[in-house]
Order: C-alpha cells, then structure tokens, then sequence
C-alpha cells in the first residue's frame, strides 16, 4: 500500500507543477491564488511532503478544479476496467484517511471513491469544494457524521445520503471504529 500511496503523491507534485506552469504562475502566483503558503507549494511540488485534503482543495480551486478533478489529472486516465490492484489509494497525512479512486476517467461523468474515515477524525471541506459535482454518500461500515450547511445526519451502515447545493460539510467519524464509504460524484 506504502508503494501505491507513494506513487499517487509523486503524481499530485508533478500534476500541481504542471497545472501551475500551464497558467504560467509563478508559486508566488499559486499562494496568492489559493491562500496556501508559498513554502509549502514548493515542498509539495518537490514531493517533500504530502498535501492534506485541505491543501489539496484549495490548490483545485485555484486551478479551478475540483479535488477529484486534480486527483484525476495526477492519477492518469484509466481503461474502462477498473481493477482492484490497480485502483490508487491515497491517504491524507492530516488524519490518516485513506481514499481509494475505484473509478473515474477524464470522458466519463461519474466517478466512484470509497474512504476509510479513522476513529475520532473529522474532514472539514469548504463550499466551493462542491461547486461542480453532485455526490451522494453510502455508507459501508460504521458511523459517520456528516454535517452539511449546519445540518447534522448520523449515518449508520447501509444509510445513503444525497448532498444539496454546495455548502461547507464535515465528515466526522465519532465513533471508535473506522468508517468505510463510498462517494459517488457527477460532475457538472
């Protein structure tokens, strides 16, 4: 797994250098376009450290861009064939998260990704994370919490929840197992 989440990182540093360069930024340009400093742009693009969700959201939106829509672009495009040995996996150094892209490629509009939330970690994604995909959540195993616009819904295994228009949302796991589940995305 150590090898697979390894690759996945070097393709966000060389996606996020490349989508940087294709807009002719600077990573002075990039910081003041994401609000992420200067310092950090340039160890992630050198692949000395690993971008937390966050980070990784903020750099998509500057490049306007989601975060599976830069995900996308560093992981390359897919056969229609998704094999499980194949699918990336990618964990998110601030909480131990881990997300796997079961599918998606570039002339496709749906896009499946299941995640591993840890005990007691909470993901916080601004609006405009959501600007241009419709999602909806099922859960696998556990309890997650998913707060949305201010609006709590505990979900339990088997629960699906479908997302509304863009709003600042919370995935929390409360509890002290790891939460399996899986987003679906359109992209619009």
């Amino acid at each position: 797994m150590d090898y697979i989440i390894d690759e996945v990182e070097a393709g966000i540093a060389r996606q996020v250098r490349q989508e940087r360069e294709l807009r002719n930024w600077s990573q002075a340009d990039l910081a003041e376009h994401s609000g992420v400093a200067k310092a950090s742009i340039s160890k992630i693009e050198r692949g000395e450290v690993s971008p937390s969700a966050v980070i990784l959201l903020r750099l998509a939106t500057a490049f306007d861009l989601t975060l599976a829509g830069l995900l996308l672009r560093a992981e390359g495009d897919k056969p229609r064939l998704s094999r499980a040995a194949d699918q990336k996996l990618w964990r998110d150094p601030a909480t131990g998260y881990v997300r796997r892209q079961v599918f998606n490629r570039s002339d496709h509009p749906l896009e499946l990704v299941q995640v591993e939330m840890p005990p007691g970690q909470h993901v916080h994604l601004p609006a405009d994370s959501f600007a241009r995909i419709r999602q909806i959540l099922w859960v696998q195993s556990g309890t997650l919490a998913v707060t949305e616009n201010g609006e709590t819904h505990i979900l339990k295994a088997g629960d699906c929840l479908g997302f509304g228009p863009p709003a600042e949302t919370v995935f929390a796991n409360q509890s002290a197992r790891t939460c399996h589940y899986v987003i679906a995305l359109a992209r619009s």
